[in-house]
This record gives C-alpha cells, sequence and structure tokens, in this order.
C-alpha cells in the first residue's frame, strides 16, 4: 500500500526516486491531527501481543472514535439513504485515512465474528465496564464510542496508557440502574426487549428522540451529552437493529 504524508517527512531520493520504504513511521501527532480533520479523534494506541486477536499481528493498533457531539459536526445522516449511515461514512473516512497513513483498517461493526474492539480500548485507555453495559470514560462519561482501528506495521511511539479510578465505584446513588422507565437494567443483566417495547411506544417518545434515560442520568461526562438530534439517531437506529 502506497503510503501519502499529510506533514513533510525526510524521504530518500534514490536516482531521483522517492523512496517509500525510506520514510520514517508516522509520529503519534501527525496522525491525530489526520484523524482529527474527519471528526474522529485518536483514543491511543498499544502494541498488540497474540491474545489481543489483532488480525495479521501488527506493530502497532491505534483506535479511532468519538466523544461528546463533535462527530456530528462532520456526519449528516440526512445526505444519504444507507441502511447504515454512519457505518457506512466511518468505513469511507477510515479506509480513506488507512490509504492515506499506510494502516490496515479494522472496524467493530464487521461481522460476526466481531473483533474485540471492548478489549483494546481497555488496553488504551482508563475505561471500565458500567453497571449498563458501554464502557464508561473518567471524563466523557458514556458519550463516546469506538468506531475503527488503524493497525501499522511500523513501530509507532504511542503515549503510555493513563490509569485512572474506575469513576463508577464511588458513585453510591448509581442512578443509571434507576431511571430506567421499564427497569430494563438491573446489575449485570439488560433486558433489550423490555427496552425495545417502551422506547418504540408513545410512553418511551423522550428515549427515542433524546437517547437512553440511564444513560442521561450518569452523573459523569455532563459536558459531552450528545445532542438531541446525534442521540435521537443513535436510539432509533438501535430500536430499528432489534425489531424484526
Amino acid at each position: 500500500m502506497q503510503r501519502h504524508t499529510l506533514l513533510p517527512l525526510a524521504v530518500a531520493i534514490t536516482g531521483g526516486m522517492c523512496s517509500i520504504e525510506s520514510m520514517p513511521p508516522l509520529s503519534f501527532s501527525e496522525i491525530e491531527i489526520a484523524v482529527a480533520a474527519t471528526g474522529l479523534m485518536v483514543r491511543g494506541g498499544f502494541y498488540p501481543a497474540p491474545e489481543d486477536k489483532v488480525p495479521d499481528n501488527p506493530a502497532c493498533l491505534i483506535l479511532l472514535g468519538n466523544a461528546g457531539p463533535n462527530l456530528w459536526q462532520k456526519f449528516d445522516p440526512s445526505k444519504t439513504n444507507e441502511l447504515n449511515p454512519l457505518d457506512t461514512w466511518t468505513q469511507r473516512i477510515v479506509n480513506e485515512l488507512g490509504e492515506t497513513l499506510g494502516a490496515q483498517t479494522l472496524f467493530p461493526f464487521d461481522g460476526p465474528p466481531y473483533l474485540p474492539f471492548q478489549r483494546w480500548a481497555q488496553r488504551c485507555e482508563a475505561v471500565f465496564p458500567s453497571p449498563i453495559g458501554p464502557l464508561i470514560h473518567p471524563i466523557y462519561g458514556l458519550w463516546h464510542a469506538y468506531r475503527a482501528a488503524l493497525a501499522f506495521t511500523d513501530h509507532i511511539d504511542v503515549p503510555v496508557k493513563d490509569e485512572q479510578p474506575h469513576p463508577c465505584e464511588t458513585c453510591t446513588d448509581k442512578p443509571c440502574l434507576t431511571t430506567c422507565p421499564v427497569e430494563a437494567f438491573q446489575p449485570g443483566q439488560y433486558n433489550v426487549p423490555a427496552c425495545v417495547d417502551f422506547v418504540t411506544s408513545d410512553r418511551g417518545q423522550d428515549c427515542l428522540d433524546r437517547g437512553c434515560a440511564a444513560r442521561r442520568a450518569c452523573p459523569v461526562g455532563q459536558d459531552y451529552i450528545y445532542e438531541s438530534t446525534q442521540a435521537g439517531f443513535h436510539m432509533q437506529t438501535f430500536a430499528s437493529s432489534q425489531k424484526p
């Protein structure tokens, strides 16, 4: 795969031709800049071990995702009639990044079988399983996601994982477990049919339009709550995927 860098890099000139193989590896900051231009963000990276089950055993894996409403400023679902518009948009954008940066692209929605993105996320960042299932971040709360990964054959210096405590361990009230109108969430359990039946009924319009009430009740990451159109899009996509 040919690599075109977005920032000037030193190249070796051999017989008047640029030698791609002699280019130095990209820096982590260069990758961050390239990714940020798309509306996505770099969520960290790590050096895979066999137990991480990363295809083709790359030297470095860098996860891409989003937090808060920034993604919504780049992605417009009204401009496509695709069945899964966000996945389609993500795949197109990240594949273009892969071509530009010289990386293999991986996605959490390709499957089954599905790649262990949640395991990879916990290798990259201080994220933890929440009482209602999704990984919680100490800053972003539940308002973030992992959308793709870039696998590099080159060794790239990635920042050391920032170790932080699990935010749910100091949350005594745990409103995420008591806010759901149909009590779909119990410790270690999620009653998907009850949730879907509710949000697709007249009584569940608030959850359908603004996003999951239990998720909104979490006190962590309130500054990153998705705007209503973004939250509603995700909830409607989820509900549609669960209906026959």
